[in-house]
């Protein structure tokens, strides 16, 4: 697909009445046009099934909408690891708002089936003091590595994560609290001894005790574990 004729397909998705509450949960975004996430998916899959090298090195960022096709027609690319990666570090000084961040980071099915290789490459970004960079970090993690080979390790980076930032903090609470979920004896040993700033560490107790997959019992351990 073209630029002109993704430009024509974004201008029949525009919606402003989703645009002004899209704009008002993203207030760090480009302009919003309004289109909804599902739709946006299904021409990212439309154009990732096409020339997707083409549509990355040509497509424009005046809009939120080309940043978050170009997030999922990341996510969707079938391509070599190397090539891909190419594209993602080439994409990710754009991010500026959490939705481009995450629409990236949770459509990134690559990684599942080249972890060792994705997380050699996350790490250059862990030690970057630099908001959305290490928010990439935290929700790449949780969204592909929260799995029995990693999860330690996962655990230990988000105390590398300290760039100070908000939107990188509440990305690390995120990250701990899902791995609460899925591995709580590892988790719950991290949380003895870590060294996330207080906030955080309260930030990620947090949301554990609102999670519905959290036991009333744990969720009053984690409520005495504030600080």
């Amino acid at each position: 697909m073209t630029i002109d004729k993704v430009r024509a397909e974004l201008m029949l998705l525009e919606d402003r009445k989703n645009a002004k509450r899209s704009s008002s949960i993203t207030p760090n975004a480009k302009p919003v046009l309004g289109a909804r996430l599902p739709d946006l998916r299904r021409l990212a899959k439309q154009i990732a099934k096409k020339d997707y090298r083409a549509f990355l090195e040509q497509c424009p960022d005046d809009f939120f909408e080309w940043q978050v096709l170009q997030a999922f027609v990341l996510g969707y690319a079938k391509d070599d690891i190397e090539t891909v990666l190419g594209y993602a570090d080439q994409f990710i000084p754009k991010i500026g708002d959490w939705c481009v961040n995450d629409s990236f980071c949770q459509s990134f099915q690559i990684a599942r089936q080249n972890r060792a290789h994705v997380w050699e490459w996350l790490m250059r970004y862990a030690d970057m003091q630099e908001e959305y960079p290490q928010r990439v970090v935290a929700v790449m993690l949780l969204s592909h590595f929260l799995v029995d080979t990693y999860i330690e390790d996962v655990l230990g980076v988000m105390d590398r994560l300290k760039c100070g930032a908000y939107y990188t903090k509440m990305g690390v609470a995120w990250c701990v609290a899902t791995a609460y979920v899925k591995f709580p004896a590892e988790t719950y040993a991290y949380l003895k001894e870590n060294r996330l700033d207080d906030w955080t560490f309260n930030k990620s107790v947090q949301k554990m005790t609102e999670s519905l997959r959290v036991s009333k019992e744990d969720k009053e351990m984690l409520r005495g574990m504030k600080r």
